[in-house]
């Protein structure tokens, strides 16, 4: 088990610390590092950097100026016991991203291929990731992309 802390990239303060785990599974942080986003308390924060340090590994993060919690209507059920990706189109200009589909990962391995990965392929049409996040508020991770042509 290990320790995360999510601190605010802000120099002049000391890097304050936001969120922290004590107790994190690896594999959990190696979710968290590939994400872009954190959604936690209906604030979306942007990942900057990722540190590893003798006692913990920490994500800086930024408050995004550019975007903004959603509460999805549609949204599988919200538990960590299996891990959910969900699958949003992403279209600039927009605050909502509809629901592709939601694959379920057996382990954390299969998540993190998925949240690494450039493409996914989904019903016959091939989707280009453009960021993703872990959403705390409803307890999945999200893959934003567009279809390619």
């Amino acid at each position: 088990m290990a320790r995360l802390e999510y601190r605010l990239l802000d120099e002049a303060n000391g890097y304050p610390v936001l969120f922290y785990y004590e107790r994190i599974d690896k594999d959990e942080v190696s979710l968290r590092f590939a994400c872009d986003y954190l959604v936690k308390g209906h604030g979306v924060y942007e990942k900057t950097s990722c540190a590893v340090e003798p006692s913990c590994y920490v994500v800086y993060v930024k408050r995004s100026t550019e975007e903004q919690a959603v509460d999805y209507a549609h949204t599988a059920s919200a538990r960590w016991g299996s891990i959910q990706i969900e699958l949003r189109h992403f279209r600039e200009g927009t605050t909502t991203y509809p629901l592709v589909h939601t694959f379920y990962c057996k382990d954390d391995d299969d998540a993190l291929l998925y949240l690494q990965s450039n493409y996914l392929m989904h019903d016959g049409q091939e989707w280009e990731k453009t960021s993703a996040e872990v959403d705390e508020d409803r307890r999945v991770y999200v893959y934003y992309a567009q279809p390619t042509l």
